[in-house]
Parts: structure tokens; sequence; C-alpha cells
């Protein structure tokens, strides 16, 4: 093979220029699967810290306004059980976000009266249907329980299915 010949350095030309283009999208390609992956690990530790800060200052307004009595529910946290179905921790975050914004109504209530606001919140919060990145989930409340002014819940999580 002759290099002298013009039309084989424009071939050889053509070549790497191909395989630098080449190298180019691949090596794009792998900085932008990295950026996603860092962007939603940051996203979601964003998610927990909004939660975590609302849920701060919600428990401050309580103990502001509650701080003289030691029988009422000052702050409500949410568990969400491991079941079978697997939930990514985006989706589970922003169930328990609505969720904490739901039960609101119970915080500042008597520890001693929670059994008819926990019958209530569990008829009204039953199989309710959350649409979380446009997917439908389904809660179930499956204990409740009071302690040193701490109401804390379990809930299951489930993909709901339209029958």
């Amino acid at each position: 093979m002759e290099t002298g010949n013009p039309r084989n350095r424009v071939r050889i030309f053509a070549q790497f220029t191909g395989i630098f283009i080449l190298g180019m999208v691949i090596g794009s390609v792998i900085y932008n699967g990295i950026f996603h992956l860092s962007y939603n690990q940051l996203w979601i530790e964003n998610k927990d810290l909004q939660i975590e800060l609302n849920q701060a200052l919600d428990e401050m307004k309580t103990m502001k306004k509650f701080s003289k009595r030691q029988t009422i529910i000052k702050s409500i946290k949410i568990r969400v059980e491991e079941s079978e179905h697997t939930l990514d921790a985006v989706a589970s975050k922003e169930i328990v976000q609505k969720l904490q914004e739901e039960l609101q109504v119970l915080r500042g209530r008597s520890m001693f009266e929670i059994d008819t606001d926990a019958k209530m919140a569990r008829t009204f919060l039953n199989r309710k249907i959350y649409i979380v990145r446009e997917k439908e989930f389904s809660v179930q409340i499956k204990t409740m329980l009071v302690s040193e002014g701490v109401l804390q819940i379990w809930i299951e999580v489930k993909p709901y299915v339209r029958s």
C-alpha cells in the first residue's frame, strides 16, 4: 500500500477521523451515564433532606405550641415495610411525603384519644392510591404505635393494578 498516493492518504485520514468521532461519541455516552447516576443520587438525597426539614419544622411548631402538654402527638414517623414488590427510593420518599402531609391533622392530638383518630385515618387512607412519577401505588397502613409523643406508622406500598 502506497502512502504517497493521495487517495490512500484521504482514506487513512477518513479512518482516523471516523475512529476519533466514534471515540468522542462513546466518551460522551459514558460521561452522560455517569452524570445521570450522580444527578439521580443527588436528587434522592435532596428529597430526603426536604422531608427531614419539613418534619423538623413541623415538630418545632408543635413543640412551641404544645410545650406544656406531655400527652400529645408531637411528631409522626412513617416507615415503609419491605414487601415482595420492590419500590424505588424516589417513589417511596414521595409517597411518605404525601402521607405525612395528610396525617398532619393528628399532630397535637391527645395520645389517649388516638384510637378514634387512628380508626379514622386507617379508614380514610386504607388502599389509598397515590400517583408518583406517572405510576399508581396503593398504600395500606399496617401498624400505628404512639410512644413518648411520637406516632409511628408502618405502611405497605404496592403497585396499583386496575381491575
